[in-house]
């Protein structure tokens, strides 16, 4: 299955207009963006001309220099379902490699819900964080059993299926359905504390909440998110992170020698050994007993690895 839609939301986003509309170059008019933005800030707080302004400032750097991806190139809920539950905690790049080898296996809302835990895994390895596969399956099982396979438009109902939290249940509602719903994720936290908390620490999410719903654009949601997530891109590699300032931030544990590394090597070791005694499991993934009955008992516990006769295998 190829992920192509007959035309592409790039080109005919109202946001979107082709850069030989403009006489200034880039730069120049960005920074006029910008300052008009100081100004507003500076005269009014971060009131609605602020957020007026900022809305401009993303608007503008998206006309030139937003991001294509296969997600954003169509309006099916499912595909678009899908792409926002591995980029919950993967990066952009990653997702861009495994995301249409997935849809190639699994490309509806049918097929997911009916798949193997072992194609799935299969499907899903290099993606890290592998609960994440299994709780899809299950939001699409859920999907076809109570919604009759249609994804339900109600973050409320979104909210409901398993793996999706309040923030995703309202992004997958705004890039669907282009609802225009508040909510905050990496990027979007990154773009308004560098804009409007420059000299402060410890900035929450309630306070960028409303920020977030004064700059929204009500007609196209859908097209301002992805600004301000490709403009929280930006800014992540040509500035200190302004996310060490957020109270929510914390640094991420190294993954070298973690439980997760250990847990994803055991379940590559399973997926290309279906049956396997706990010994040669522990050996081949080079951890001691000890630590490695642990994480094996937690993936049981969780639904990944079956038990029979002294063997293991993905259920």
């Amino acid at each position: 299955m190829t992920v192509q839609p007959p035309q592409s939301f790039l080109r005919r986003s109202p946001l979107i207009m082709s850069v030989t509309e403009d006489t200034v170059p880039f730069c120049d008019a960005h920074a006029a963006h910008i300052i008009r933005f100081e100004r507003a800030l500076a005269a009014h707080g971060s009131g609605p001309e602020a957020c007026a302004s900022l809305r401009q400032v993303i608007c503008h750097y998206f006309r030139h220099h937003g991001r294509r991806m296969a997600w954003r190139e169509t309006e099916d809920p499912y595909l678009i379902f899908v792409s926002e539950v591995m980029l919950q905690q993967t990066q952009v790049d990653r997702v861009r490699v495994k995301y249409a080898g997935f849809i190639e296996a699994f490309p509806d809302f049918a097929s997911l819900a009916a798949a193997g835990t072992n194609e799935l895994l299969a499907a899903w390895q290099g993606m890290g964080y592998n609960r994440r596969a299994l709780s899809l399956r299950r939001a699409a099982q859920m999907v076809i059993d109570t919604y009759g396979g249609a994804l339900p438009h109600a973050v409320e109902d979104l909210e409901t299926l398993p793996g999706i939290g309040r923030a995703t249940a309202s992004s997958i509602a705004a890039f669907a359905f282009n609802s225009p719903t508040v909510f905050i994720e990496t990027n979007i936290r990154r773009v308004f504390i560098h804009f409007f908390f420059r000299d402060r620490m410890g900035i929450t999410d309630a306070e960028i909440l409303p920020l977030v719903a004064a700059t929204l654009d009500q007609k196209h949601p859908r097209e301002f998110y992805w600004g301000v997530m490709d403009y929280g891109t930006m800014l992540r590699k040509r500035y200190p992170d302004p996310n060490r300032r957020s109270a929510t931030y914390t640094r991420q544990t190294k993954f070298e020698g973690s439980d997760r590394q250990i847990r994803g090597k055991m379940l590559r070791v399973l997926i290309e050994t279906p049956c396997r005694d706990a010994g040669s499991l522990f050996r081949k993934t080079g951890v001691d007993a000890g630590k490695g009955d642990a994480i094996l008992r937690k993936l049981i516990d969780e639904g990944f690895v079956a038990e029979a006769d002294g063997k293991y295998r993905l259920r």
